[in-house]
């Protein structure tokens, strides 16, 4: 039997999931949870052979649940299931430690074989998102440069941001114009936009 356990904000997403696997004579969900910061707390309790993670859920993102949860817990596999299947989601997935990576309308049969190949230590990716990161590239941000993008996404200034992150402001205006000028846009918020719809954020 191989030991599930479903990380998504959505009750109603989770709860079909649930069921459909459920179904499944060698699958058992055995935790659910709505929240990241929930995940590594509640993999402790159940001990699941298999975490299936939603990218974007409050508390944590999926991808940065993905990396402390690989940290902490090498031996539990990683299957990231979202509605949101962009290139640099993907790539940065799987350098966080994940196994897979399907999107959230994978028919119930696929997403039980996704689960059992990636039990087994197999990689599992939908081939339309492989084949759109392959041809779209990698990130040109640097780490340091999707840090401050990503900081700026609620507004704030960049004397804000160069206190929030230990910076002096005129590095924030660098990295932001860095950003500006890598992501083609001609303003943060068209940046922080076009960044967000490859994954990048």
């Amino acid at each position: 039997m191989i030991r599930l356990l479903l990380a998504d904000d959505q009750a109603l997403v989770r709860g079909a999931l649930a069921a459909l696997l459920g179904l499944e004579s060698d699958l058992e969900v055995v935790a659910e949870v709505g929240r990241g910061d929930e995940v590594l707390e509640a993999v402790e309790r159940s001990s699941p052979d298999v975490v299936l993670l939603d990218v974007e859920m409050p508390g944590a993102d999926g991808i940065s649940v993905a990396a402390q949860l690989h940290a902490s817990r090498p031996e539990v596999r990683i299957l990231m299931v979202t509605t949101f299947g962009r290139p640099g989601y993907l790539r940065r997935a799987i350098d966080a430690g994940a196994s897979g990576f399907v999107v959230k309308d994978t028919p119930a049969r696929e997403l039980a074989d996704a689960v059992r190949r990636v039990h087994l230590g197999l990689r599992v990716v939908d081939p339309a998102l492989a084949t759109e990161t392959l041809t779209s590239g990698t990130s040109p941000l640097t780490a340091r440069e999707r840090e401050v993008l990503a900081a700026a996404v609620d507004g704030s200034t960049a004397g804000a941001i160069a206190a929030r992150l230990h910076l002096s402001e005129g590095t924030v205006r660098n990295h932001l114009s860095a950003a500006i000028g890598k992501t083609g846009t001609r303003t943060r918020a068209e940046a922080i936009r076009a960044a967000e719809r490859q994954g990048w954020l």
